[in-house]
């Protein structure tokens, strides 16, 4: 199964769960304004900046030489990851180009941000942590590519790899704090909730890890790959897998309160 052709996108209730995050919203002053990534739809490899208060025209584009991952917008700057290898910071106002950051293969991840650090994962197999100018503050290297948008917590990035391993990085240095190893491929971002890091994987199971250590809590295993990344909320944790069901665990134990099945 190609995890990267189409992940499945589940609503709870008023929980909506977006597997794959193509539009971010930046606070630019007198309105907001909609990143749309165009790629997805037209693959004309362009983002493209839709204002609020000018009637849905488009107040810029910006065009790269691939397709484009999902992009994060905190403080005005728009980030993304190209499968032109690069990282982009574009002014979220205007789209001209801040900086960008080649790695050594496709930006599949969509960049997490925090405390001026933009932390992203890249086809390379890197993890790389990149400054407010765009420079390289470090690089991790695990033994696959690392597809999906690293999390962070408490000063510590956790990320999965395509080698089976969700990975604890410290968020200064990126030194490994620990990596906990499994029969599957991590496609989905961590979540991390009460000292708990929630991840699914493509060997069926949901994984209770512990924030600090990562020692195992509990597992639960599905019927298909886990391709959401699980949403925690009053002491639940709500995940879809490729079987068919949304499952609804308990947040401590693992055990099983309730799953629905769904038309796909």
């Amino acid at each position: 199964m190609n995890m990267k052709k189409g992940v499945i996108c589940l609503s709870i209730v008023a929980i909506i769960v977006l597997c794959t995050l193509n539009v971010a919203t930046a606070s630019t002053g007198n309105y907001s304004t909609t990143i749309q990534n165009s790629a997805q739809h037209t693959r004309d490899h362009t983002l493209k900046a839709r204002g609020s208060t000018s009637n849905g025209i488009s107040n810029w584009n910006y065009a790269t030489e691939g397709n484009l991952a999902p992009s994060s917008t905190p403080k005005g700057i728009v980030y993304v990851g190209s499968y032109d290898n690069n990282v982009y910071a574009l002014n979220a106002n205007t789209g001209k180009l801040v900086w960008n950051y080649t790695t050594g293969s496709i930006v599949y991840s969509s960049p997490t941000v925090a405390n001026g650090i933009v932390y992203v994962g890249s086809d390379d197999h890197n993890v790389y942590a990149l400054n407010a100018a765009g420079a390289k503050v470090w690089s991790y290297i695990t033994g696959a590519p690392v597809l999906h948008r690293p999390t962070f917590a408490n000063g510590i990035v956790y990320v999965g790899s395509d080698d089976h391993n969700v990975y604890a990085l410290n968020a200064a240095t990126g030194a490994k704090v620990w990596n906990y190893t499994t029969t599957g491929n991590f496609i989905t971002s961590p979540t991390v909730a009460n000292g708990i890091v929630y991840v699914g994987s493509d060997d069926h199971n949901v994984y209770a890890l512990n924030a600090g250590t990562g020692m195992k809590v509990w597992n639960y295993t599905t019927k298909g790959a886990i391709a959401s990344s699980p949403t925690v909320a009053n002491g639940i944790v709500y995940v879809g897998s490729y079987d068919g069901n949304i499952y609804a665990l308990n947040a401590r134990t693992g055990g099983k309160l309730w799953n629905y099945m769904t038309g796909a």
